[in-house]
C-alpha cells in the first residue's frame, strides 16, 4: 500500500511575529521535530510544501521532496492542493503540520498501521473525542482535497464525511498541540499546556 506524506510548512505565521517554523524548540528548529516524527522510510513518497528556503533545506536533509508555495496568503487549501498533486499515484496521503513539536514517531506508526487495517477510512490522531493532526486520507478523497478553497484544510473534507472518520488515540494530548504564538512555544518549552489543537 502506497501511503504518501504531505508536510504543510507554508503558513505565514502572522500571529507568531516571525517565522515560527525556524524558531528553536529543544535545540533545533520547530519544523525539524515534524521531520523527525515523520521519517521518510514510513512512506511511499514525502513532500514538504513551503515557501521558506531554510525549511526546504531541512526537508531535503530528511529526504523529502520540496514543493514551493509562492503564495502562502492563499490559505491552507493551496498548500493542500500543491501537496495532493504530488501524490496522485499514491493509495492514500497523510497530511501533517510543521508546528506540532511534541508529535511522536510511535504515534505516527500506529496511525499508519490503523489505516492499513482500515483502508478506505479517514484516520486521524485524537485525544478522546478531540481530533488532531496528522490525518490519512484515501485516494477516494483526493478530488475533494483538490477542490478546497481559501483557508480550508482537510478538516473540511472530514466534516463532510463524519461516518468515514476513524480515530487513533494518543496517550498525551500535548502531542496534538500546534504552536500559534511565541508565548505558546515558550509555555511548551517549559512543560506547560502548550498551543492549540
Amino acid at each position: 500500500m502506497r501511503i504518501g506524506c504531505v508536510l504543510m510548512a507554508a503558513g505565514a505565521a502572522s500571529r507568531f511575529g516571525s517565522n515560527k517554523l525556524l524558531s528553536t524548540f529543544r535545540g533545533i528548529p520547530l519544523c525539524e521535530h515534524a521531520f523527525r516524527a515523520l521519517p521518510h522510510e514510513f512512506f511511499y513518497r514525502c513532500v514538504a510544501v513551503t515557501g521558506y528556503d531554510q525549511v526546504a533545506q531541512i526537508a531535503r536533509r530528511y529526504k523529502y521532496g520540496v514543493v514551493t508555495n509562492f503564495n502562502p496568503a492563499a490559505g491552507a487549501s493551496f498548500t493542500v492542493r500543491l501537496g495532493t498533486r504530488q501524490l496522485f499515484d499514491a493509495d492514500a496521503a497523510l497530511f501533517a503540520v510543521a508546528d506540532q513539536p511534541l508529535l511522536k514517531k510511535e504515534s505516527v506508526k500506529r496511525l499508519l498501521a490503523l489505516y492499513r487495517e482500515n483502508p478506505g477510512r479517514i484516520v486521524s490522531l485524537a485525544y478522546g473525542e478531540r481530533r488532531g493532526n496528522p490525518a490519512v486520507f484515501p485516494r477516494a478523497y483526493f478530488d475533494e482535497l483538490m477542490s478546497l478553497s481559501g483557508d480550508q484544510g482537510g478538516s473540511a473534507v472530514i466534516r463532510e464525511h463524519p461516518e468515514a472518520l476513524l480515530l487513533c488515540q494518543v496517550e498525551d494530548e500535548r502531542e496534538l498541540f500546534d504552536v500559534d504564538t511565541a508565548k505558546e512555544l515558550e509555555s511548551l518549552s517549559e512543560g506547560g499546556p502548550g498551543g492549540t489543537t
